[in-house]
This record gives structure tokens, C-alpha cells and sequence, in this order.
């Protein structure tokens, strides 16, 4: 392949992060708009954030001229036809997976909260960009979304999760990618919440080297520092406590490369341009507690060498320097990395032989295809930001 650098690169990534989208998706059966979770198994399986990445997907086409406006209407009303009137809720909250072919709950897949919180972020974006009849579709879904049932009345925390068997499970009682939920509750049109459910979640503060004051996650996986920012533009805010989560995801993301550096001689994929510890695929199967401190867990133990590339692609807006001289990395020297639709998911020198991702992950490619697209234009946080319910929740929470 051909040497490829800075902003060439990232509008390649760009477009096939789009293209996953487009070709994963369902567009020949009933259940219209319905997007595979992996791009080579589970291809009866669809993930309810990766649908949501498809509508902001369509808003980045047509921006970027990958498809014509009038096309990205026409898909963005029929897959949201089909999550208003084919999909089974619980009180406006979606299925984790469901069936692509039936609609159904897959498996034992639980309630989720954080990916109706991704699904409705997404589906905001779309609404504030091609407006009339979508955006009425999206308020309609917004709408429906009943925050009060997900709230563990004691803690005033959510819960994670929820199963007709086992009620509410789980608690959001750390910093994590949920933050997104707080502002998306606050300023709901129909079941607005106390602004006092945002400080109810424990801030545990850390570091790693020399860079102090991280209020961490509980694996110090970077997804949890970039999901919530794809959306909200949180530079240059600070709430009452003075947090201002841009510049701590800025230090969480600084973190975890220095970890990546400091730990190169244990795992020879970690490097200062391969670096970007989250969630992934590993030649184990996929793994969602790879992070690295600050931190709960003993990531130390954790981690097999594995280097997720959603890592630093997702982060360019906090740390882009870092973050192209790492893409410009994996692109010139591992060929095996790309596909049609961009970086594959990760990869592993160590062991006794290189592996490499074989297949893609919708959200980790959506994350990387909004924060490129941030980056390069602010696209994104251009239109999401106009919604009058997150300029709203944006008031409350910052004055």
C-alpha cells in the first residue's frame, strides 16, 4: 500500500468507518436499518448502538458527499420507522442486541440504558441535521425514554441493566461513558430528573507518572472517556465542582499512552505510536476490561498485549497529535490492519506470531467516525449542540 499521512489518512478512515454502516446494514429486509455488532460473526445479531451509529453515519455521508441528502432521508425515516414501530422496548428503553432478522430480544441480552443513551445521541444528531419529519420522529423516541424507571431511588444512581428475570441490575456508581445520561435525563421533554442524580456518582481521583487529578473508570478503558464526548462539546466547561471532563479525558487518554510506554518491554506492541488500551477483540475472543491505570482494576494483569485501534482514533479530538502519528503507525507498517472499511479492530505482536483482527465492531468504528469527523470539521458537536434539550441539560448543569 501506498504511504498515507495527516489529514489524507483520516479522511480514508473516515469514509470506510462509513462504509461499514452502509454495507452491514439491513437494507433488504422488513426490519430496515438494523446493523450488524461485528462485520464477520454474529451476522444474525445487531447491536442497538451500532443502529445508532448508522443514523450518524448518514449525517457524515451526505456532509462529506459519500450520499446524496435526499438518499440519507430516505434511510435515516425508515430505520427510524423501524425502532418507533418493530422493536420491543421496556419503557422507551432498547435491548442491548437484538435479532437483525426478527427484531427480538438475542439471547439473554439485558435492557441498556447507556446504549439507548448512544442510540438517542446518534438519533439527536440526525434530527438536528436533516430536521422536518426526522427530527419529529426523533423527539417522539426521545420521548418515550422513562429515565425515572432506570433510577435506583436510594443511590440516585442508574442502574446498568435490566431483565424481566432479574428487575435492575448493576449501578453507574463511577465516572464511566455514562455521563452522556445525566444531561440526556435533566432536560428529558417528558421524564426530567433532578440535576442532583449528575453528583451522585462517586469521582475517584488518580494518576498515573505525572499526570495527577484523573477522576477514572473502573477498568481505565479509554471508550469511557470518549463516548460521551463524540456528542457533547464539553470544551471549556466546568461544573460547580470545577470538573471540566474535556481536559480529564485530554489526561485520561495522556495516562494511558505513558502506561503503554512504560510497559513496552513487557508486551512489544505497546509503544509511544501504538498505544490505546479499551475494549476490543483479542485472539481470545472479545474483552472489555483492557485499560490501564488510574484504575480499579489490575490492569496489570489484564491486559495480554492487545492494542485496540478505536483507541487512539477515538481520542484524536483530546490528544490529535498522538493520535495521527499513531494511525500514520499502523497504517505504513501493518497492512494487515486495513480492510474495506478502514482499521481492523486490533491487533498483538506478542505470542508466537503477530495477530491481527480479522473483522470490525460497529461502535468502535463509530466512535473513531465521529471523533475524525470532529476533529475535521466539528460536525458533530455542531448539530448535536443545537438541540433545544441539550442546550437545556448544558444550562442546567454548567450554571
Amino acid at each position: 500500500m501506498e504511504k498515507l499521512y495527516g489529514k489524507e489518512l483520516l479522511e480514508k478512515e473516515l469514509k470506510g468507518s462509513y462504509l461499514f454502516f452502509i454495507r452491514e446494514n439491513n437494507f433488504e429486509k422488513k426490519l430496515y436499518g438494523l446493523v450488524h455488532d461485528e462485520s464477520k460473526y454474529n451476522q444474525d445479531v445487531s447491536s442497538i448502538a451500532s443502529v445508532g451509529f448508522g443514523l450518524a453515519a448518514l449525517v457524515i455521508g451526505t456532509i462529506n458527499g459519500y450520499l446524496r441528502l435526499d438518499e440519507a432521508k430516505r434511510i435515516c425515516n425508515n430505520t427510524l420507522n423501524t425502532l418507533l414501530h418493530e422493536l420491543e422496548t421496556v419503557e422507551g428503553f432498547f435491548y442491548h442486541f437484538v435479532n437483525l432478522n426478527t427484531g427480538k430480544r438475542n439471547d439473554d441480552s439485558e435492557i441498556s440504558i447507556i446504549d439507548t443513551g448512544l442510540l438517542i445521541c446518534c438519533a439527536i444528531f440526525a434530527g438536528e441535521f436533516f430536521e422536518g419529519e426526522i427530527k419529529k420522529k426523533v423527539l417522539k423516541l426521545y420521548e418515550r425514554v422513562n429515565w425515572r424507571w432506570f433510577l435506583n431511588k436510594n443511590s440516585r444512581q442508574f442502574y446498568m441493566g435490566y431483565s424481566k428475570k432479574e428487575g435492575h441490575t448493576g449501578s453507574w456508581d463511577m465516572y464511566a461513558e455514562q455521563l452522556m445520561l445525566y444531561f440526556l435525563a435533566i432536560a428529558s421533554p417528558t421524564f426530567s430528573l433532578n440535576k442532583e442524580i449528575y453528583y451522585a456518582f462517586e469521582r475517584k481521583k488518580g494518576g498515573f507518572g505525572e499526570i495527577e487529578g484523573i477522576i477514572y473508570s473502573y477498568f481505565g478503558s479509554l471508550f469511557a472517556y470518549q463516548y460521551s464526548h463524540a456528542f457533547f462539546d464539553f470544551r471549556n466547561k466546568k461544573d460547580n465542582e470545577g470538573t471540566n471532563w474535556f481536559e480529564n479525558s485530554r489526561k485520561a487518554t495522556l495516562a494511558n499512552r505513558n502506561y503503554c510506554i512504560e510497559n513496552k518491554n513487557k508486551f512489544k506492541t505497546y509503544g509511544e505510536n501504538s498505544w490505546g488500551l479499551t475494549s476490543c477483540i483479542t485472539k481470545n475472543g472479545y474483552k472489555g476490561n483492557i485499560g490501564a491505570k488510574p484504575c480499579i482494576e489490575d490492569v496489570d494483569e489484564k491486559n495480554d498485549g492487545t492494542i485496540a485501534i478505536s483507541g487512539a482514533v477515538g481520542s484524536i479530538v483530546f490528544t490529535p497529535k498522538e493520535a495521527i502519528s499513531a494511525m500514520e503507525y499502523y497504517y505504513n507498517n501493518f497492512p494487515e490492519l486495513w480492510s474495506d472499511y478502514g482499521f481492523q479492530n486490533s491487533y498483538n505482536l506478542d505470542g508466537e506470531k503477530p495477530w491481527f483482527a480479522s473483522e470490525n465492531v460497529g461502535i468502535d468504528k463509530g466512535i473513531g467516525m465521529c471523533m475524525i469527523e470532529n476533529y475535521l470539521r466539528g460536525s458533530v458537536w455542531k448539530y448535536f449542540m443545537k438541540n433545544e434539550f441539550v442546550k437545556k441539560s448544558i444550562e442546567i448543569i454548567f450554571n
